[in-house]
């Protein structure tokens, strides 16, 4: 695999783990009871995007690994078994 098919592979990876992990551990204003004028109860009081940014580039290491692992590995669908007369 070149470098260039890893990082775009990475950076893919890297965006889909932001928006799974994105909705765990903010809270809302209204849950707080701290709604700005002008905002949604909705909107989150304070959102922690250093720890977000961490916490998705480590499970994207994580994930991207077990890609890598998986194409380098040398496995094909051949090597799949499967069923071929039903």
């Amino acid at each position: 695999m070149s470098l260039t098919s890893a990082v775009a592979i990475y950076f893919v990876v890297w965006w889909i783990v932001l928006f799974a992990v994105l909705p765990f551990g903010y809270r809302t204003q209204a849950e707080v009871g701290e709604i700005s004028p002008g905002t949604e109860p909705s909107a989150p009081s304070r959102f922690p995007m250093l720890r977000v940014a961490l916490v998705t580039t480590a499970v994207a290491a994580v994930v991207f690994a077990g890609i890598y692992a998986l194409l380098t590995s040398g496995l094909t669908f051949d090597d799949i078994p499967y069923v071929r007369d039903l």
